[in-house]
């Protein structure tokens, strides 16, 4: 299994010391890696194998290895492994919606309990969101897949990781002017670039794959 560091990381270090807000991330930061944790401990239990594991400014991020025996076994409409990948997604969001449960009966500092649990509540809805690599955006894809197609699903998908976005920048912005936190800024510029560069992989493989048939 590969490891690789996103430097980037040091960059929200930073940004979050000088904002007063380093107690909190680190809170994020923790139970982002449990969040990813969930990811991994049920990509295991259902037969999928690591690749690779990277530490990112908003946690772990965790790949699994392709089995293309997978793509023979069909499920409906589906195939199998669209179906785990589906599952493996939920997963991260579910711990964090258990890390509020469990937290919540736990008898510590209350300053700390609210952090957490609203660390976990945020980390929870924020994966949810519809955008592309986050889990909501991988949940969303993986339907969509089933019903259409990669190619096509992959094509709605980035529409509708750019429309959200959009949304996200708008709301976000009037969020930097009313709470003055400059953290928020620097969270919307990192999904962009998320979003921006899933989809010039997308569109580079769609062309070529059009090369490769207008060769044939």
């Amino acid at each position: 299994m590969r490891f690789r560091i996103d430097l980037k990381i040091f960059l929200f270090l930073v940004v979050f010391y000088f904002t007063k807000q380093m107690e909190i991330y680190i809170i994020m930061i923790i139970f982002a890696i449990i969040h990813e944790l969930g990811h991994l401990i049920c990509g295991l239990t259902i037969g999928l194998k690591p690749e690779k594991l990277e530490l990112m400014p908003t946690g772990l991020a965790i790949s699994f290895k392709t089995n293309v025996d997978y793509y023979n076994k069909k499920i409906g409409r589906g195939n199998l492994f669209n179906f785990k990948k589906i599952i493996v997604a939920i997963a991260g969001p579910l711990t964090n919606l258990l890390m509020v449960v469990i937290f919540s009966f736990i008898n510590i500092d209350y300053n700390l309990k609210l952090m957490i649990i609203y660390s976990n509540w945020l980390m929870f809805f924020f994966n949810l969101l519809p955008i592309y690599p986050l889990d909501g955006g991988r949940i969303v894809q993986e339907f969509l897949h089933i019903k259409m197609g990669i190619n096509k699903s992959r094509d709605i998908v980035n529409d509708i990781s750019m429309i959200v976005m959009i949304i996200l920048t708008s709301v976000g912005s009037i969020g930097i002017l009313y709470y003055k936190n400059i953290a928020i800024f620097f969270i919307i510029i990192y999904l962009w670039i998320l979003v921006i560069n899933e989809n010039i992989k997308f569109r580079r493989r769609k062309k070529l794959l059009k090369d490769v048939k207008d060769y044939l």
